[in-house]
C-alpha cells in the first residue's frame, strides 16, 4: 500500500475527482494527519462548502430521488443504451420527470390494483374452468338451482349421493368432473323448493357449497359464473394494457432517464469525495492510499488528462502511519472464497497477517478431520458440482459452493485414512481398512491427536502475533508471544513425561524453565499475562472437539446401517438407512463447519488480530468486476461539495 497526495488548480478538482473515480484506486483519507506538516497548517484547510454548492447538492439528490422512484415502476432488463449526453439536457430531464413520474406511478398504482384484484379472484379460476365444462353439457332450466360443490375423491362423490334423497324422486341430480388440481368438481341441480334442505345437508355433513363473494351473492349460479369470468378476462385485458403503457414508456424515455441516473451517481460520488479534500488560496490537495502496483497508472493518467497541471506523489510512510493504512484483501483464486470468512469479523489492521490463507488451509483439514466419511464427502462433491450450475450470478452462494467443494474432498481423504464409508459399511461390504486409525475404536489416540492439531494451530498463532508485534515495534507484546510459545511448549512437554514419551531426565529442567519464564511473563504482561497463558491452554484442551463432533457422526453413521440392516427388506432398509445417512450428512455439514469456524474465531484469530483496521474504500460506487465487488464500500458523508464548473 502507497501513501499519496494528489496536487493541482482548484478548478480542476472536479475533473480529477471524476477521473479518480474512473480508475477506482484511491481510498482518500478525510484526516490531513500525517499529511500536512505543521508549517504548512496555516496555508492548507479542509475544503468548506458555499451557498450555490450546497444548493447544487439538494437539487442532485432530490432528482436522485425522483428518478429512483421513477425506476421502482419500470423494468430495466433489456433496456438500450442512450447516446445523449445527460449533462447538457439535464435542465430539459428535471423539467419532464416530474409528469413522466406522476403518470407512471399512476400507472403503477392502477397495475398493483389489477393485480389484488386477479390475485383474490385466482382462488375461483380452478373452480370455474372446470364448472363451466358441466354448464355446457347440461341443459339449463330457469326452474332448477344449481349448487356448486368441491369434493376430495370419488368417496366423497358416493358419501354425497347416499344423502342426497332427492336422486330417488329425480327431483336433484348430481354432476362431476375431474378438475386439473386432482380434485373434484361437483354440480348439483335441483328444484328450488329442496335446495334449502340440501345446503343445510351438505354443511351438516361438512361438504359446504363453494362460496363466490358477498357482492354477487343475491345472482344466480349461472350469473355468478359469467360475471366472474368476464371479470378476470376484462382484469388480464386491463393489466396487459397497463404493461403495455409501461413497456411503451421505458423504450421510449428509459434510455435518457437511465444515462441521467448514472450522471447524477457520479456527481454526487464526486460531491462526497470532495468533502475530504483540501485547498489553498490557489491548489487543491487530496490526501489517500492506494495500491502500490497502481500508483503509476494513475500517475499516467492523471498526465494525460492535465498536460502535467495535476501531479500524484508518493510519501513516505511513516510508523505512525501504520495504524492508519487500509487494507485490502487480495488473494490467489483458491483462496478468494474464504475471504467472506475473514468479513464476518473486523478486517486486521495493515501490521498483522490477512487470516484468509489459514481460513483456507485449516477450515477443510478441520472439516475433513470431522466429518471423515468417503461416502459423506463423495455426495457432498457430487452436490456442490450440480447445485454449480444454479444461481451463477450469486457470488456469495458460488463461493459457498467452492468451500464446499474443497472439504469434501478433504472429507473423501480422511474417509480412506479413517476407513469410513457410510460409517462402517465400507469395512462391510468392500472390506475397507482404515489407513491411520479407526476412530470408533481407538478414541484416546485420536484425542490425543486433536491435541496436537490444538498445540501445533495455538502455536502457530502465537508465532504470527510475535511476527506482528515485531513489525508495530511493540517489543513487550512480542516478548509476552514467545514467553507464551516457550511456557506453552515446556508445559507440554513436561506432561507427556509423566507418560514415559520423553525420558524423566527433562522433568526438571522443564520445571526449572517454567518457574524462571513465568515470573518474567507477569512482569513484561501484567496481572492478566499468567491468565492469558492459561486461556492459551484451555484454547488447545478446546481441540478436543474434533475428536468428539467426529465420534458422533460415524456413531449415528453406523446406526443407520444397523437400522437398516433390522428392517429384514432390502427397499425399507435403503429407505430407512438413508433418511438417518441424510440426516447424519445435514448435522455432519453443519457441525463440522460451525466447529471449525469456532476453532479460527476463538482460538487461533486473537493470537494475531488483536486490533482492526480500515477497509480500503475506492472512490467509486461502481461494481465492474469481482475483485471491487468484494472490496468496495461505499463513502458515507455528511455532506460535500458538488462542483460542476
Amino acid at each position: 500500500m502507497s501513501k499519496v497526495e494528489i496536487v493541482g488548480p482548484r478548478q480542476l478538482l472536479g475533473e480529477t475527482l471524476s477521473l479518480v473515480r474512473k480508475e477506482g484506486d484511491l481510498h482518500i483519507e478525510p484526516s490531513a494527519v500525517g499529511f500536512i506538516d505543521d508549517i504548512h497548517k496555516k496555508d492548507i484547510h479542509s475544503l468548506l462548502p458555499d451557498e450555490k454548492a450546497l444548493f447544487e447538492k439538494i437539487f442532485l439528490e432530490e432528482l436522485e430521488g425522483k428518478l429512483k422512484a421513477l425506476f421502482s415502476c419500470l423494468s430495466v432488463d433489456g433496456m438500450r443504451e442512450s447516446f445523449l449526453t445527460p449533462r447538457p439536457i439535464i435542465d430539459t430531464v428535471s423539467r419532464t420527470l416530474d409528469k413522466h413520474l406522476e403518470m407512471c406511478q399512476l400507472l403503477c398504482k392502477k397495475r398493483e390494483e389489477i393485480r389484488h384484484d386477479l390475485f383474490e379472484l385466482s382462488g375461483y379460476r380452478n373452480f370455474l374452468a372446470t364448472v363451466s365444462t358441466l354448464l355446457d353439457k347440461i341443459q339449463l332450466t330457469p326452474d332448477l338451482d344449481y349448487i356448486g360443490i368441491t369434493l376430495k375423491d370419488e368417496k366423497s362423490v358416493a358419501a354425497l349421493k347416499d344423502n342426497l334423497n332427492c336422486l330417488a324422486d329425480k327431483s336433484c341430480e348430481i354432476f362431476t368432473v375431474p378438475s386439473e388440481d386432482g380434485s373434484l368438481v361437483g354440480l348439483i341441480a335441483a328444484t328450488k323448493d329442496i335446495s334449502i334442505d340440501i345446503r343445510s345437508m351438505l354443511s351438516e355433513k361438512q361438504m359446504p357449497e363453494f362460496t363466490f363473494p358477498e357482492s354477487i351473492k343475491s345472482m344466480t349460479f349461472v350469473h355468478k359464473v359469467e360475471y366472474l369470468q368476464d371479470e378476470i378476462k376484462n382484469n388480464e385485458a386491463a393489466l396487459a394494457a397497463v404493461d403495455a403503457k409501461l413497456t411503451e414508456f421505458t423504450h421510449r424515455w428509459g434510455p435518457m432517464y437511465k444515462a441521467a441516473l448514472d450522471w447524477v451517481h457520479e456527481q454526487l460520488s464526486i460531491i462526497q469525495a470532495s468533502a475530504f479534500s483540501f485547498e489553498t488560496t490557489m491548489c487543491f490537495f487530496i490526501y489517500g492510499w492506494m495500491p502500490s502496483g497502481k500508483v503509476t497508472g494513475l500517475s499516467a493518467s492523471l498526465q494525460q488528462q492535465f498536460a502535467g497541471s495535476v501531479l500524484l506523489e508518493e510519501i513516505d510512510i511513516r510508523r505512525e502511519d501504520l495504524e492508519r493504512v487500509p487494507v485490502v484483501l487480495k488473494n490467489p483464486q483458491y483462496f478468494k472464497p474464504f475471504e467472506n470468512f475473514t468479513r464476518l469479523l473486523p478486517l486486521p489492521s495493515y501490521t498483522s497477517f490477512d487470516p484468509t490463507p489459514f481460513i483456507g488451509l485449516f477450515f477443510p483439514l478441520f472439516f475433513g478431520l470431522i466429518l471423515g466419511d468417503g461416502g459423506y464427502g463423495f455426495m457432498l462433491l457430487i452436490i456442490s458440482v450440480l447445485l454449480a450450475r444454479v444461481s451463477r450470478k450469486n457470488q456469495l452462494f458460488q463461493d459457498a459452493l467452492r468451500v464446499l467443494r474443497v472439504c469434501s474432498l478433504y472429507a473423501i481423504i480422511f474417509g480412506f485414512l479413517y476407513g469410513e464409508i457410510f460409517g462402517d459399511l465400507g469395512h462391510k461390504v468392500l472390506g475397507l481398512k482404515p489407513l491411520f486409525m479407526d476412530r470408533q475404536e481407538n478414541i484416546l489416540p485420536m484425542l490425543y491427536f486433536a491435541f496436537a492439531i490444538g498445540l501445533a494451530h495455538i502455536t502457530l498463532g502465537l508465532a504470527l502475533g510475535f511476527v506482528s508485534a515485531l513489525r508495530k515495534n511493540t517489543k513487550k507484546k512480542a516478548l509476552v508471544k514467545f514467553l507464551n510459545i516457550v511456557l506453552i511448549l515446556a508445559i507440554v512437554t513436561l506432561i507427556i513425561t509423566f507418560f514415559g514419551v520423553f525420558p524423566e531426565l527433562l522433568a526438571r529442567p522443564l520445571v526449572i524453565t517454567i518457574l524462571i519464564l513465568t515470573p518474567l511473563l507477569l512482569f513484561s504482561g501484567g496481572l492478566l499475562a499468567p491468565l492469558e497463558l492459561i486461556k492459551n491452554i484451555g484454547n488447545i484442551i478446546s481441540y478436543a472437539r474434533i475428536m468428539a463432533i467426529g465420534l458422533t457422526s460415524v456413531l449415528l453413521a453406523n446406526v443407520a446401517n444397523q437400522l437398516a440392516g433390522l428392517t429384514g427388506d432390502i427397499v425399507l432398509g435403503f429407505v430407512v438407512g438413508g433418511i438417518i445417512h441424510l440426516l447424519g450428512i445435514i448435522i455432519g455439514v453443519f457441525s463440522s463447519s460451525i466447529h471449525s469456524l469456532r476453532l479460527h474465531y476463538v482460538e487461533f484469530f486473537d493470537k494475531f488480530t488483536l486490533d482492526a483496521g480500515y477497509i480500503f474504500n475506492y472512490v467509486d460506487d461502481r461494481v465492474d468486476n469481482d475483485d471491487t465487488r468484494r472490496n468496495l464500500v461505499y463513502l458515507q458523508v455528511a455532506y460535500g461539495l458538488p462542483l460542476f464548473e
